[in-house]
């Protein structure tokens, strides 16, 4: 076990690091907007007048995608049920709603591609993952979106050779923010939570981390850590390099 240092806050006896995927390694804003788009407009074409409020519910406004929003930090069956409720409050039957969200996100899966070109791994992020592997650490990344998500991500962005875990959203109906999400992780990795240490950029991250027991809680928003919502955290980085050992 280590001292982990990030944003100045040091946390002592910590044998792993389990990471958030989306906005933490991956930076994947752009994707998910061009997703959402898709994914209303779909809709919209089969309800017209549905696709507007369903984009402002997935967290899309202009240009702009909302970090803490529904599409960035809700699991893929959140935004789907998200997407049949708007659908029904046009009288549609439940099972019709959800047949129709569910086909319209498929639909958008095949055509919007995530890849390391459209959703790559945040600049030097690759690099941190080795040194802090070579420093002794576990690592792990666990993610709200579904495991094979992960594990796509993990691959075209080159980064299994320092990971001991890639897990997401299972059919078991975890997902984030349950605690027994994090302590699923926890075992899988074969640590108690009490030595890990969660670095995740939502506070669906923060506080199933905290429930769970982790040793510590470090929120991470790219270039701009004074943004991160000091009371919910225990410390808080701009990029995974301020993340330090010794």
């Amino acid at each position: 076990m280590v001292t982990v240092c990030c944003g100045g806050v040091k946390f002592p006896g910590i044998a792993a690091i389990i990471f958030d995927k989306d906005g933490t390694l991956e930076d994947s804003p752009a994707y998910l907007r061009a997703l959402a788009l898709k994914r209303s407009r779909l809709i919209d074409a089969q309800i017209p007048g549905v696709g507007e409020p369903l984009l402002m519910a997935f967290g899309v406004q202009g240009g702009e995608i909302d970090h803490q929003g529904l599409m960035v930090v809700g699991s893929r069956v959140e935004n789907e049920i998200a997407a049949a409720a708007y659908i029904a409050e046009t009288g549609r039957p439940w099972p019709e709603a959800r047949q129709i969200a569910q086909q319209a996100f498929e639909d958008a899966d095949r055509t919007v591609t995530r890849d390391r070109t459209t959703s790559p791994p945040f600049p030097g992020v690759a690099e941190t993952l080795e040194r802090l592997h070579q420093a002794g650490l576990t690592l792990g990344v666990l993610s709200a979106g579904t495991t094979p998500e992960v594990e796509e991500f993990v691959t075209y962005s080159e980064l299994r050779p320092w990971l001991a875990l890639e897990l997401g959203h299972e059919p078991d109906g975890l997902a984030k923010p349950d605690p027994a999400l994090y302590r699923k992780a926890c075992d899988r990795l074969q640590l108690p939570p009490e030595q890990t240490l969660m670095v995740g950029d939502s506070e669906f991250d923060w506080a199933m981390a905290r429930a769970a027991g982790a040793a510590g809680v470090v929120g991470i928003c790219w270039h701009h850590a004074q943004r991160v919502p000091g009371a919910k955290v225990d410390g808080a980085i701009g990029a995974l390099a301020e993340i330090t050992v010794g």
